[in-house]
């Protein structure tokens, strides 16, 4: 159920599953580059379409949209973003974290590139300023890595008494940066965290293998997009093997995992496709301020507290946005 609803102004080539329409003389073409896969981005993409209509455009009548999946493979990303410059689109969209502009950055500093990341893009050198951005580059910024002790935070207050594991992936470039702020925050909680990492769907089953034996732990899943996309799966294994465990997306939660926390991804993408439109109509990113969420979701599953012994205060469900029961 609701606890509230909030909106928050402020807050490979892999195949191309879905087929190339002849594009229209005078038609812009869009650029979608994404990290993950069509699966994953389905949501996001559907709320990127929101927006784009909310500027005037829509798909297959007055805009193209050129679709290039790197299918949580990062070292495709430089190839499939070089390809979109090659076919000169008017802007390039990102999905899936900051894999996909550092690879749109490093393959034009022309076309636009509009995106949604979990981290401060000036901290990761894509802007130079919030408020004026200043180069081809502008979108929406979650700080999902900002408020990683605070994730960390909630999942010890969920299962007290119990060590933190995190578990990242190594290759996302945010992987120190996050482990910094984790880290930290786990020491001044008295904790010593254990660095878990996959970069593979074989290496899930290992780390909750792993996880099952010895001192109780709790486990902190990253923000990396691979992690965050398997989010169904983490959940099953969660479950199976007891552990309770944080995850980024409402999604987790929904699939049967303990808690998640972070923001509303339909209204960032929402976002970056009205960015986009205003750019197709002739705004500058450079003159676009970086929307920086502000707002973050806590869902709580009472289901799979409840099969792992745990009691959730009464606190924490009053400030929960919703409570799956």
């Amino acid at each position: 159920m609701r606890r509230r609803d909030f909106f928050s102004l402020l807050g490979g080539a892999a195949a191309w599953p879905i087929a190339v329409r002849a594009q229209q003389p005078g038609v812009p073409v869009v650029g979608w580059l994404s990290s993950g896969t069509p699966t994953y981005s389905a949501d996001s993409l559907a709320a990127f379409n929101r927006g784009l209509r909310d500027s005037g455009y829509f798909e297959g009548r007055n805009v193209t949209i050129e679709y290039r999946w790197a299918e949580f493979r990062y070292d495709r990303l430089p190839a499939i973003a070089a390809d979109l410059v090659q076919r000169q689109v008017a802007v390039i969209a990102t999905n899936g974290g900051s894999p996909s502009p550092l690879a749109a950055r490093s393959a034009t500093t022309t076309i636009p590139i509009v995106f949604v990341m979990g981290t401060d893009p000036v901290k990761a050198g894509l802007v130079a300023s919030l408020n004026r951005p200043g180069g081809n580059l502008t979108g929406v910024s979650n700080l999902n890595i900002e408020v990683g002790p605070k994730r960390l935070q909630l999942l010890h207050e969920l299962a007290p008494g119990r060590d933190i594991a995190l578990l990242v992936n190594p290759a996302d470039p945010n992987t120190e940066n996050q482990l910094r702020e984790l880290r930290g925050a786990a020491r001044a909680l008295g904790l010593e965290p254990q660095i878990l990492y996959a970069r593979a769907e074989a290496d899930l089953e290992a780390v909750f293998a792993a996880l099952a034996y010895g001192r109780p732990r709790a486990l902190v899943i990253g923000t990396d997009p691979f992690l965050n996309g398997h989010g169904a799966q983490l959940a099953g294994l969660a479950a199976r093997h007891a552990i309770p465990t944080m995850a980024l997306f409402r999604e987790f939660a929904a699939a049967g995992g303990l808690v998640s926390y972070g923001p509303n991804l339909a209204d960032a993408y929402r976002y970056s496709g009205t960015y986009v439109g205003r750019i197709m109509k002739g705004e500058k990113p450079a003159d676009l301020p970086v929307i920086q969420s502000t707002k973050f979701e806590l869902v709580v599953n009472l289901k799979a507290a409840r099969a792992l012994g745990l009691t959730i205060s009464r606190e924490m469900l009053l400030v929960a946005d919703e409570v799956i029961e």
